[in-house]
């Protein structure tokens, strides 16, 4: 089945071809923060001047024509409410001109089911770390959902890494920027919060900002990725011996950090267990994995009618049927 995905849900718009479980085409444009953050309304607004610009080079890329079309899948949530929208609309659109069906994907589970198969893993723990979500997920149930089995008690590391970013003046505010910057520093104590499987971050946020006039930037990046890494293991390992599993693998936005991968392989290989992640291009939001999700859910009838196409802000991942 032919589908084509938008993703749209905060930075960057994107457009995936997908047939048969392989990705024709993966493009995208990504809105340039500089030192100033994300304001939703100007996102949305160049999500709107790059949409026909990127469907079309996906289509282009996949050497595939508009009439060739099966199904469209876009991401309703999680996310930024104007920018999901400029998702939903260019999907509806298609939709209707073609008379196609239309999914309509979380986000989180097309992260983690993009890099789950790639992974060729059946069932992992899942570290989904993105901008605005930190959670320990694992499948259950009939229907399948991923099911929360721990997350941040605040904000998503990404949001941590970003706000901190910005908040020493990085340019671009990106956590990419830090991890960089990490690369040439030392450890500074910073807080430490794990409950159970649970973690938070705002502490170590607020003490690392306040640190920025006495300590060296090289050696706060590297503190804050060390920590907040160290966090995440210590969860992860913990959700993998109390639930039995063997496979464990890092999704999302933040995955694309080479030394959050190389901490959560080194705590998975210590107790026989595999790591996996996905190439970065699809760890990075993306239009490939919604295009993946969507033509599983189409195929097995898990489609929208086109009237109730539309957003949701937070779209939880475990109410979110997996096909």
């Amino acid at each position: 089945m032919l589908v084509i995905g938008i993703e749209s849900s905060a930075h960057t718009f994107g457009a995936g071809i997908c047939e048969g479980g392989k990705i024709l085409a993966n493009e995208k444009e990504m809105y340039h923060i500089s030192t100033s953050g994300m304001i939703p309304g100007r996102v949305a607004e160049t999500h709107i001047r790059n949409a026909a610009l990127v469907i079309g080079r996906a289509m282009s890329k996949a050497n595939v024509k508009f009439s060739d079309l099966e199904g469209v899948g876009y991401t309703m949530g999680p996310g930024m409410g104007p920018c999901l929208q400029v998702g939903a609309l260019s999907a509806r659109t298609i939709a209707r001109r073609l008379g196609i069906k239309i999914a309509a994907v979380n986000h989180c589970v097309a992260h983690a089911e993009i890099t789950r198969n790639m992974a060729h893993m059946s069932d992992p723990i899942v570290v989904y770390v993105s901008g605005g979500n930190s959670q320990l997920l694992r499948l259950q149930g009939s229907p399948r959902r991923y099911h929360v089995i721990g997350e941040t008690l605040d904000i998503g590391i990404g949001n941590m890494l970003d706000t901190f970013a910005r908040g020493i003046g990085l340019d671009p505010a990106w956590g990419s920027t830090v991890e960089k910057k990490a690369m040439s520093g030392s450890y500074v104590e910073l807080p430490y919060t794990v409950k159970g499987m649970d973690f938070s971050f705002t502490g170590l946020l607020t003490k690392a900002l306040e640190l920025a006039n006495t300590e060296s930037s090289e050696d706060l990046c590297y503190s804050i990725q060390e920590t907040s890494f160290s966090m995440l293991c210590e969860a992860a390992e913990r959700a993998m011996l109390l639930s039995g599993k063997d496979e464990v693998c890092v999704s999302g936005g933040v995955a694309q950090n080479t030394r959050l991968r190389e901490m959560l392989r080194k705590m998975a290989e210590g107790h026989g267990s595999r790591f996996a992640a996905a190439p970065n291009e699809f760890n990075a939001d993306n239009g490939g994995m919604i295009a993946f999700v969507a033509e599983r859910m189409l195929e097995k009838g898990y489609y929208t009618p086109i009237e109730n196409c539309t957003v949701k802000q937070r779209y939880r991942v475990n109410t979110a049927v997996v096909p």
